[in-house]
């Protein structure tokens, strides 16, 4: 029963109930557009927190990628001889280059400790991380990688190497058998290991090699800072890595995922991975020439540091569903009209559109201050009241507004359900579309499409 007085409702006519469901459906349709609109602020906001972060991490380093030990051996390789005068071979043209020998196991660890550093509202993990590389080379068989190159074996190097070096709070110092020695900068490194694709860093000391029968073994400590992601590359023949640290929500990734991990978010402790990287499965020979360095990229062991309060991916997941809701609320309302002696006006349709788009604008802008989860409840808690009472208010119905209250609650409940339901949002979406719509298509069956309505409620 009505609760709000209203006037006497005049005969609809002229305009079938079905033509206008279409132009209720093509309304819908039309709220694309302030979606789009609301779609571009989200990218320019996420650009900017990516500037941001970029701001960050060119002072910490940005997402780092390290290279344990490996050695590098100049050589020669003649192409073209001849003989002089007095009996002499002579090279007139000659092939130069770099061998990289790679360890025979290599053991890396890296231990992390996490913080988050803000600009503005802007949140971005940053780390510093101490780590450790074990190798041991076995130089016996380098020489058949290259027959016919003569090796400078007096002119070996150490290298390792950083996606950046900015990131690098001490020295790096090589344990090579019983002596110590500090790497320095090794000018220009290989392009293709770092995030944005600009040159690794290298860092070398000399390793003058003497004894190639001899086993080789090498340790490296650095201590490195790093915005978001650290990842270590299978720099051994066979390759073990361990990444321990305390922050709450890791992902992990790059080529190979671990063997094993433990992440204890529940009791805030951290988490730990361990990866294993068999010579099979790194796909790269024991040596190589330099120019191939850019192929072991594809072998990174990473984590990346999650932030979870990062409101911008949740809120576009939202809007992806933008249309299909304004749909709904859309349905909803073209119901109350049909079983109503009330004919709204597109107009009116277009308000109820623009309060639901209205409603991506307030998600956006709360959660950037107090987290997705609490600018979802005011959101959602703003925008489903005063649909719901603009509902209450063109029917002058008590009884609509609180049916409206029910239905809009749930709907925007779903889309939160949506939202932290990723891998199950799919089969959630179109089941509960599929349920609207069979609900619709029950509750629309005696209505005429072809006719004019006059009765009374």
């Amino acid at each position: 029963m009505d609760d709000f007085p209203t006037s006497t409702p005049r005969p609809l006519k002229g305009r079938s109930k079905g033509a206008k469901f279409l132009v209720v459906c093509a309304l819908a349709v039309l709220m694309a557009i302030p979606a789009l609109l609301v779609f571009a602020l989200l990218m320019e906001r996420t650009n900017r927190a990516e500037g941001v972060a970029r701001e960050i991490g060119d002072q910490m380093g940005g997402e780092q990628v390290f290279l344990g030990p490996v050695i590098q051996i100049p050589y020669v390789l003649a192409s073209r001889t001849t003989t002089d005068d007095k009996g002499n071979r002579v090279v007139l043209a000659q092939e130069t280059g770099n061998l990289i020998v790679f360890p025979q196991t290599g053991k890396a660890s890296a231990s992390t400790k996490s913080e988050v550093r803000s600009r503005s509202i802007f949140r971005v993990p940053v780390y510093t991380s101490d780590l450790k590389f074990d190798a041991a080379f076995d130089l016996k068989d380098v020489q058949a990688a290259r027959p016919g190159a003569v090796l400078m074996w007096d002119k070996a190097q150490l290298i390792t190497g950083a996606a950046d070096s900015r990131g690098a709070r001490k020295d790096i110092v090589a344990q090579i058998d019983s002596r110590s020695v500090m790497l320095a900068p090794s000018g220009p490194g290989v392009t293709g290991f770092s995030p944005d694709g600009t040159d690794f860093d290298l860092f070398a000391a000399p390793l003058t090699i003497t004894d190639t029968a001899a086993p080789l073994n090498i340790k490296v400590a650095m201590t490195f800072t790093g915005t978001r992601k650290l990842g270590i590359l299978a720099y051994g023949k066979s390759s073990e890595a361990t990444i321990t640290g305390d922050w709450k929500h890791p992902s992990f990734g790059g080529g190979f995922l671990p063997v094993t991990r433990e992440t204890e978010g529940a009791t805030h402790k951290g988490f730990s991975a361990q990866w294993s990287v068999p010579f099979i499965a790194r796909g790269l020979p024991a040596v190589i020439d330099q120019n191939q360095m850019m192929s072991l990229g594809k072998s990174e062991l990473s984590v990346t540091f999650v932030e979870p309060t990062n409101p911008y991916q949740s809120v576009g997941r939202s809007l992806k569903y933008a249309l299909l809701f304004v749909g709904l609320v859309f349905l909803t309302y073209f119901l109350f009209e049909s079983t109503s002696k009330k004919e709204l006006h597109p107009a009116q349709y277009i308000l109820v559109g623009l309060a639901q788009i209205t409603f991506y604008l307030l998600l956006l802008s709360f959660a950037e201050r107090i987290g997705f989860d609490a600018a979802f409840l005011v959101a959602a808690g703003a925008t489903v009241t005063l649909i719901a009472g603009y509902a209450g208010l063109i029917f002058h119905s008590r009884w609509r507004f609180v049916a409206a209250l029910g239905v809009f609650s749930a709907l925007y409940a779903l889309i939160y359900v949506l939202m932290r339901m990723e891998d199950y949002a799919l089969l959630v979406g179109a089941c509960s579309a599929f349920i609207v719509i069979a609900a619709v298509m029950v509750l629309t069956r005696n209505i005429n499409w072809y006719g004019n309505r006059t009765e009374a409620e």
